[in-house]
């Protein structure tokens, strides 16, 4: 499953040409996930791959893939941005064929998720979203956890040269461009209230440090959709990656494909 060859789907045009590799998994149903993942994580994450081999040993159908300037993608991290990976989970969703589609979101991906169901929304096209499960969701993520985070000297370095090399608790620095802050203020969804048309089922750690809780709080209140469900998890940090997280995560799914599969 996670040893193959991953396809690859072209996307942009002239210098925004790139090459998205992703995986998917064909079901026995009408029901198939789509799998966003975090800034800086891929398709062969812990999660991502722990809900691959569960989607496959039930049947549902499946696809995750990386964001360009991660992973086994095309295109470097400090050219791209929020409506880049944007773009490519809009055509990644477009490749499923299911009745209905349930969106898995961790971190940024959780961003995603909600930014595409918005552009789903505007086209008219909702129904064929079946649901949102979102761990730990970054949204607006550029502006509230990065930007008004950041301490003077590093947002003058973004200013003055255009990058950021931040300290990561999880392996090396990673760049935060002036490109990154700016093009994503174009994707925010605080003041405007959002009714995504599904389901929505939030994860959520209390002492995750990369996206504190009253951040998916704040995500709740900002919802206008009746089926909100948010899950506080004490002792839970940012990943959620522990068996009985997965656990969590899995029931979550499962329920939102049993709705949308009755539906």
């Amino acid at each position: 499953m996670g040893d193959r060859e991953p396809q690859i789907l072209e996307l942009g045009e002239g210098a925004k040409r790139r090459r998205i590799a992703y995986r998917v998994s064909p079901g026995r149903g009408e029901v198939e996930l789509l799998w966003l993942s975090g800034f800086l994580s891929d398709m062969g994450s812990t999660k991502a791959m722990a809900i691959a081999a569960w989607a496959e040993a039930r049947g549902l159908g499946l696809l995750r893939f990386d964001y360009s300037g991660h992973g086994l993608s095309g295109g470097a991290l400090r050219d791209a941005a929020i409506g880049d990976w944007l773009e490519e989970a809009a055509a990644m969703f477009g490749l499923l064929r299911g009745r209905r589609v349930i969106v898995i979101g961790s971190s940024m991906g959780g961003w995603l998720a909600l930014l595409l169901a918005r552009q789903l929304a505007k086209r008219g096209a909702s129904g064929r979203l079946g649901g949102l499960v979102l761990i730990a969701p970054a949204w607006d993520m550029t502006e509230a956890l990065m930007w008004r985070q950041l301490p003077p000297e590093a947002k003058a370095a973004i200013t003055r040269d255009g990058v950021y090399d931040a300290p990561s608790a999880y392996g090396e620095p990673y760049p935060i461009t002036r490109h990154l802050i700016e093009e994503g203020r174009a994707h925010l969804l605080a003041g405007s209230a959002l009714d995504p048309g599904a389901p929505v089922r939030i994860l959520q750690g209390m002492r995750d440090e990369d996206v504190p809780f009253a951040h998916a709080l704040a995500l709740v209140d900002l919802l206008a959709g009746e089926d909100v469900e948010l899950t506080l998890i004490k002792d839970g940090d940012h990943r959620l990656s522990r068996p009985q997280d997965l656990k969590r995560l899995e029931a979550a799914i499962a329920a939102l494909v049993e709705a949308a599969a009755g539906a």
